[in-house]
């Protein structure tokens, strides 16, 4: 099934395959929803045991080097140096997937029959606007074929609503009609919404460094 519809209060969205005509809203949808993780990062980095030791740690040792001044300019270079390592993990990240991937979707997601890219469409009125997007790439392991959930995006505005379930489930669904054994995932600490959701459409955690999480896929005889 590649098109599904849902009927909100103020608008109709539509769940359906990435077209060409998509391209520019995907990727600007794509960048603004990776970048927006810094934040998160950098607080959850700023916050843990270690660095809450070595940030005053430096105030001390600025202070003791018999320089006020010194006591707040080691913490903040430190703390600019934080945000900007996590800065940079997004960044980059964003720089590779806009050269790579991302910029030839029909090619990298759609060429195969195992492979799909659905974006959720906003019908507000006559206007119609990409909000959310999702893939799935068939994955081998040996004899075992499974299916792997990549992009998973959605609008700051139109969160909330469920949307991010449908996305979840329309690729869960693909897998299962493609006989599938199984769909795994990867996500971070700081998307603790997308932890919630992808436990409540069923999957588990298998690994906690990386938290990669896998819905197995019972299939019918």
């Amino acid at each position: 099934m590649f098109t599904c519809q849902i009927v909100l209060s103020h608008c109709h969205l539509v769940i359906r395959r990435y077209r060409p005509a998509d391209k520019d809203t995907v990727l600007t949808l794509f960048s603004i929803g990776i970048l927006e993780h810094i934040r998160p990062c950098f607080y959850n980095a700023m916050t843990s045991p270690l660095y809450l030791t070595i940030t005053p740690t430096l105030c001390v040792v600025g202070y003791l080097l018999g320089s006020v001044f010194g006591a707040v300019l080691f913490p903040a270079a430190w703390v600019g140096l934080i945000y900007y390592c996590c800065h940079e993990v997004y960044a980059s990240f964003v720089r590779v997937r806009l050269r790579t991937d991302m910029q030839d979707i029909p090619g990298n997601y759609l060429s195969r029959p195992d492979d799909c890219f659905w974006v959720a469409e906003a019908e507000v009125g006559a206007r119609a606007q990409v909000v959310g997007m999702v893939a799935v790439v068939a994955k081998h392991s040996g004899t075992e074929k499974y299916g792997e959930m990549f992009r998973m995006i959605i609008s700051p505005q139109y969160r909330r609503m469920g949307l991010g379930f449908r996305l979840t489930q329309t690729a869960v669904d693909f897998c299962k009609e493609r006989g599938f054994s199984k769909v795994v995932l990867e996500t971070s600490s700081t998307q603790m919404a997308a932890v919630v959701l992808y436990s409540k459409v069923g999957f588990n955690r298998v690994q906690s460094h990386i938290k990669i999480w896998r819905n197995h896929i019972i299939q019918s005889m």
